[in-house]
């Protein structure tokens, strides 16, 4: 199976739509919108191009993940972020290493653009390979309620959330 990771074209924003939604569609903690959360971010000013992307195989699109710029706040500081929501792999496809495969690969793009940290909201036992940790290790904490075990970090820098106590920010079309 050859992979092709490419960045998310206009063309694609149809298909990458009913991607997301048949990737979630069998979720247990899922609200079954998160496509229509992908359509607004990519309005808005937190959306960075390069860090929406595609993974195809045989030239079909089977897999997208996005990360969005956010903020931390701390004691008077506001630290640049990312938002990693969502990362969806096409039923059929799922565990066959394309997720991990955009995963490391968005971080390697994110670090490349000067970010340091990425936050997100997902499975406790996935995302810790990547080496997420849970956000209370970093004394960090999210504007909404949500299973601790769920809400991790990951420093893309070493050190980069060290010493903070804070609050994640996210923007608006993450509530609507």
């Amino acid at each position: 199976m050859e992979i092709t990771i490419r960045q998310e074209q206009l063309s694609d924003h149809a298909i990458v739509f009913q991607l997301i939604a048949a990737a979630f569609r069998d979720e247990m903690y899922s609200d079954k919108r998160e496509q229509f959360l992908v359509a607004r971010l990519r309005n808005t000013e937190d959306f960075i191009p390069d860090l929406s992307l595609v993974a195809e195989v045989d030239g079909r699109i089977v897999a997208y993940i996005l990360l969005t710029a956010i903020k931390i706040i701390s004691t008077n500081e506001e630290i640049p972020s990312l938002a990693l929501a969502p990362v969806a792999v096409l039923p059929v496809f799922q565990g066959k290493g394309l997720g991990a495969a955009l995963i490391e690969k968005a971080h390697g793009i994110a670090r490349d653009l000067g970010y340091q940290s990425v936050i997100v909201l997902g499975h406790e036992k996935y995302y810790p390979k990547f080496g997420y940790q849970p956000l209370h290790y970093f004394n960090l904490s999210l504007p909404f309620e949500a299973p601790p075990e769920n809400c991790m970090a990951i420093e893309l820098v070493p050190g980069a959330l060290k010493g903070l106590d804070g609050k994640v920010v996210y923007p608006a079309a993450f509530f609507e």
